[in-house]
């Protein structure tokens, strides 16, 4: 499975750079992390309790950088062991572009598993690495800076105003 995207971080590129290295960062945005620890140099050992389908396991892996360019690129490459449910690995080529006082994140996902998750099928297993890719870049975004504000979106309404119920907001 392949997957590329980006994402706009409200975070300088020097501060992004940092945040990707770091170890606590990296634990509270992969989702399912119990534990990460390590450094960038010598590598990071994960703990990741994940339920793809009918399957649960526990993950036990390394993740690697390499390629370490500060502050434009990182190359993060990560396998793990879930017991009987099988294995995943991948990897996630991640350049960052500096764009005023805002980061680019740009990122190239690849995924594969073994074992009993592979039995699922490529639709449920594709479903569930694109998941994970948006879920752990979207945590990424949220955690390191707010999201930059889209130039589509309505102003928010003050506390006062009636609030319209989800069927009124797509008819008006």
């Amino acid at each position: 499975m392949n997957l590329s995207d980006s994402r706009v971080i409200d975070a300088d590129r020097a501060t992004v750079w940092a945040a990707i290295l770091d170890p606590e960062v990296l634990k509270a945005c992969v989702p399912g992390c119990q534990e990460m620890e390590g450094t960038p140099e010598e590598g990071f050992t994960a703990t990741v309790v994940q339920k793809v389908g009918p399957v649960k396991a526990t993950f036990k892996g390394a993740v690697t950088l390499s390629d370490m360019q500060a502050p434009e690129s990182v190359n993060i490459a990560g396998e793990g062991k879930g017991g009987a449910a099988g294995f995943a690995k991948g990897g996630a080529q991640v350049r960052l572009e500096a764009q005023g006082d805002q980061t680019v994140l740009h990122y190239d996902v690849e995924a594969k598993v073994g074992g009993k998750l592979a039995q699922l099928g490529s639709r449920i297993i594709d479903g569930f690495a694109k998941k994970m890719a948006d879920q752990f870049f979207n945590n990424f975004q949220e955690h390191v800076g707010a999201p930059a504000p889209a130039e589509d979106t309505e102003p928010e309404t003050s506390e006062d105003a009636p609030k319209k119920g989800w069927l009124k907001r797509l008819v008006s």
